[in-house]
């Protein structure tokens, strides 16, 4: 589109210096102008910009290049022996109650407004009344036939050549991550982890017995490639789980150098990938940062997904690209669960025939950009000096590190207190590390109880820093 190749003149000014933070972007005119499209195509690449957080709109002034926000303080762990999950936050997490009291700003999934909702329901209730036998009796353990070929036409539409027989439906990503170690390790075994990750992850692996080796992500969403090369040659390590694009709770990619480094270093030393890939589709730019296997023909990384954070959560339609493992991973997940509810599988399938995705996509990633710009101004204007934001570029999650000397898990407890639910960062490490973070959802769209439940996290930061 005319826009984005705009947008993406303006990005590299601001990224080089051409323009920089405070200074005002050339106006709708000039910009249709000098670049011979129309002022709906200037304005278009203005607002991507703004939902990126690199520009700001000025009431009856104009556009600006936003001033970033402190990056975070240095947050690299040191390396540390492998060894069982030790942190009992993670052992005895428990859900946090998210009724209608509650503001769910710890739960990294869009706000039901921003799904399709509607259109599950009618193709929930179209696949019972069309398919009633199929979809209320038992589904074949590997999953619906036709959803599986629709979620290989879509990596196709990736460039990535994947065969519909090698895909297993399951409950979620989790249930796809959880077999794949099932079928990888044995207990004791040494599994890699990025740090922070997602604390479902670590769960999954003190669950399973393994021992946890943790690779720090670098603030900048990197990868620190010679320590993992040290690591690797250090231990026999026999999984590593990491989440490539627009990681929980950084909300950052790796560069498509760092993930062909990554799985060649993997194979030196004959670690399998389990790659959880279940944000790559909500790149803010409205781009699509391909997975692993793009540059894998599956003998080497077995990619977990689903369709919980972009159709309906509630569903728990995920998938594996089982590749060399398909059979394994087939008898596991026939061994354990049988199979999926037919019905949700019948209902997704259903919508993608009927619907366009990537349209419904691009509205969701606007959303939630939009919605992430806002909540990191607010946090910007109301909390207190010395809070530092990530620059997250997808995802649901905004990370962010307290004042000195603060403790979010008090932070934590008392804004549950205060009705709203926040996630302290010492669940997303096995060691517990992170104590002055906090990850907050950018699912929910902007309104005024958002506004104010902000506002009200400010001063409780301000208390913690006092």
């Amino acid at each position: 589109m005319l826009y984005k190749n705009l947008a993406q003149l303006l990005r590299l000014q601001i990224q080089q210096g051409g323009l920089r933070p405070g200074e005002r972007l050339p106006s709708i005119r000039q910009l249709a102008a000098s670049h011979r499209v129309s002022a709906a195509t200037a304005v278009q690449a203005c607002l991507q910009l703004e939902r990126e957080g690199l520009a700001e709109a000025r009431p009856r002034i104009g556009y600006f290049v936003r001033a970033a926000s402190q990056g975070l303080r240095s947050t690299v762990p040191p390396p540390r022996a492998p060894a069982l999950i030790s942190n009992p936050a993670l052992l005895d997490l428990l859900l946090v109650d998210d009724g209608a009291h509650m503001l769910p700003l710890h739960a990294a999934r869009p706000a039901p407004s921003l799904l399709p909702d509607a259109t599950i329901a009618a193709a929930l209730s179209r696949s019972l009344r069309r398919q009633r036998e199929s979809a209320l009796g038992y589904a074949p353990p590997q999953g619906y036939a036709p959803l599986r070929r629709q979620i290989a036409q879509r990596y196709a539409s990736m460039g990535v050549t994947v065969d519909a027989d090698e895909i297993i439906i399951t409950a979620g990503a989790m249930e796809a991550i959880t077999l794949a170690l099932r079928v990888l390790t044995r207990p004791g075994d040494i599994v890699l982890v990025e740090t922070p990750t997602y604390q479902g992850i670590l769960q999954t692996v003190a669950t399973l017995g393994l021992q946890v080796l943790e690779l720090p992500r670098l603030p900048s969403g990197g990868l620190d490639l010679a320590l993992l090369e040290t690591l690797l040659a250090a231990q026999a390590v026999r999984a590593a789980v990491m989440v490539p694009n627009f990681s929980n709770p950084l909300g950052l990619s790796l560069d498509d150098g760092t993930k062909q480094a990554l799985l060649a270093c993997c194979a030196r030393h004959g670690t399998v990938l389990v790659e959880d890939d279940i944000y790559g589709d909500l790149a803010w730019d409205d781009s699509r940062p391909p997975p692993l296997r793009r540059w894998n023909d599956g003998g080497a990384v077995i990619t977990c997904s689903s369709f919980s954070k972009t159709l309906s959560p509630g569903l728990r339609v995920g998938w594996m690209l089982g590749g060399a493992w398909t059979g394994e991973l087939l008898r596991a997940k026939y061994f354990s669960t049988v199979g999926n509810a037919a019905l949700p599988q019948l209902a997704i399938s259903d919508y993608l025939a009927r619907h366009d995705l990537e349209r419904h996509l691009r509205k969701l990633r606007r959303a939630l950009a939009g919605n992430a710009s806002r909540m990191r101004d607010a946090i910007d204007q109301h909390w207190p000096a010395g809070t530092r934001m990530g620059e997250p570029r997808g995802g649901l999650s905004l990370w962010i590190q307290l004042p000195a000397g603060s403790d979010a898990a008090v932070f934590s407890r008392a804004a549950l207190a205060q009705g709203v639910g926040v996630m302290p960062g010492h669940v997303f490490s096995g060691n517990g590390d992170y104590r002055d973070h906090v990850r907050l959802s950018c699912g929910l769209p902007w309104d005024d109880r958002l506004d104010q439940a902000l506002r009200c996290l400010g001063e409780l930061a301000a208390r913690q820093g006092g």
